[in-house]
C-alpha cells in the first residue's frame, strides 16, 4: 500500500515536479531513502546531499533543487509537509477498527460510542464517557467520571484516574499516568500528615503526552493543560500547574507545584521550574536551566555554567566559590581610588 505523488501533493499543497503516478511505499531519510520512499530537505546547508539521494521524491523549498533529485514536491516548508505527510502513513500502519475486545471490563454505566475500539484487558469506570473513533490500547484503566473527546488515542497502559477530562484528538503515550495525587504533606512533629487532592486534571483538544509522563491532579483546583500543548516523554508536572495553548515541554522536565506557564512558550529537556511561579507567553527555557522566578517579559533564558573540559570547570566553580569576598574587595578598592581621587 501507499500514495502517488499526485496524492502526496495534493495533501500537502504543494507542486509537483515529476511523474504524477510515481507510487511511494514509506518514508526515508535524505542519506537513506530507497527508491519508493519519501525524503524531505527542511535545512538548506544539506542540499549538497540531494545529488546522491536515492529517494524516490523529495519535499523541498527551492524549485531550484529539484533538478537534482528524481522528483520533487516543492513546499513552502518542507518539514511542515513532512508532519503532515507522516499522518497519512502512520494511519496506513496502524489501521483502526471499532470493536470492543472480549477482556475489556466496562462498567455497566459508562458510554462508550459504538465507533469506538477498547483494547484487551481495558478497564473502564463507572460514568466515563468515551467519544467516537477513539483508540484504547491494551491494558489501559480509566477510572470513574472520565471523559475522552472524540478521535483521542490511548496506547497501551495509560492510567486515567477518576474525574480526568480529556479534550479531542489527544495522544497519550504508554506509561503515561494523568490524575495522581499531588505530593502535598503537612509536617507534624516530625512527621508527615497527608493533604488528599481535591482536584483533577483538565486536558484540552489535540495535546500529546510521551510516555512515562505524569500529570497530577490539583489540590484543590485543577491542574490544567491547554489546546495544542505537546509534552514529551518523562516529563513531571505536578499539582495545580497550569499550561498554556501551544506550548511544548521536552524531555526530563520537572515543573513543580503551582507554577503557570503561558501560552506558546518552549521548555527544552531537563530544565526544572520552581513551585508558585509564572512564565509569560512566548518564553522558551534552554536545556538544563532551572527556573526560581517568574518571568514577565518573552525571550529565551538560559541557566547554569556552559561545558567545559573537567579542569577548566573545577577552576571556574572554585572562582565562582571565592566570588563573595571578590566582590567586597572589589568594593574596597572603589572606595580607596574614589578617596584618593577626592583627595586629589
Amino acid at each position: 500500500m501507499g500514495y502517488t505523488l499526485s496524492e502526496i501533493a495534493a495533501h500537502v499543497g504543494g507542486e509537483l515536479f515529476g511523474d504524477p503516478e510515481y507510487p511511494i511505499s514509506s518514508l526515508g531519510s535524505l542519506d537513506y531513502a530507497g527508491e519508493e520512499q519519501l525524503s524531505f530537505l527542511s535545512n538548506p546547508k544539506f542540499a549538497s546531499k540531494l545529488t546522491l539521494c536515492n529517494a524516490g521524491a523529495v519535499l523541498l523549498r527551492n524549485p531550484a533543487d529539484a533538478r537534482n533529485v528524481r522528483n520533487a514536491i516543492v513546499v513552502n516548508n518542507p518539514y511542515l509537509a513532512y508532519s503532515q505527510v507522516t499522518v497519512l502513513f502512520k494511519h496506513q500502519e496502524q489501521g483502526w477498527s471499532s470493536r470492543i475486545h472480549s477482556t475489556a471490563v466496562i462498567h455497566e454505566t459508562a458510554q462508550v460510542d459504538s465507533a469506538a475500539s477498547i483494547g484487551p484487558n481495558v478497564t473502564i469506570g463507572a460514568f466515563s464517557v468515551i467519544g467516537a473513533r477513539c483508540i484504547i490500547g491494551p491494558g489501559s484503566v480509566i477510572g470513574e467520571h472520565v471523559r475522552l473527546g472524540h478521535d483521542s488515542r490511548l496506547a497501551s497502559n495509560v492510567t486515567i484516574y477518576d474525574q480526568v477530562k480529556i479534550g479531542e484528538r489527544c495522544i497519550l503515550h504508554s506509561g503515561s499516568i494523568i490524575g495522581a495525587d499531588g505530593f502535598g504533606f503537612a509536617p507534624n512533629d516530625g512527621k508527615w500528615n497527608k493533604i488528599h487532592q481535591l482536584g483533577s486534571v483538565l486536558i484540552g483538544n489535540d495535546v500529546e503526552i510521551g510516555a512515562n509522563t505524569t500529570v497530577d491532579c490539583g489540590a484543590i483546583e485543577n491542574t490544567v493543560i491547554g489546546n495544542g500543548v505537546k509534552i514529551d516523554n518523562l516529563v513531571q508536572i505536578a499539582h495545580n500547574v497550569v499550561i498554556g495553548d501551544n506550548s511544548a515541554i521536552a524531555g526530563c522536565v520537572g515543573i513543580a507545584g503551582s507554577s503557570t506557564i503561558g501560552e506558546k512558550c518552549t521548555i527544552a529537556g531537563g530544565a526544572g521550574l520552581a513551585g508558585h511561579i509564572t512564565l509569560a507567553d512566548n518564553v522558551h527555557v534552554t536545556a538544563m536551566s532551572l527556573v526560581t522566578r517568574s518571568i514577565d517579559t518573552p525571550g529565551s533564558y538560559s541557566s547554569g555554567t556552559a561545558l567545559d573540559s573537567t579542569p577548566k570547570w573545577r577552576k571556574s566553580a572554585a572562582r565562582l566559590r571565592r566570588i563573595e569576598n571578590m566582590a567586597a574587595q572589589i568594593s574596597k578598592l572603589e572606595k580607596q581610588v574614589n578617596t584618593l581621587l577626592t583627595k586629589g
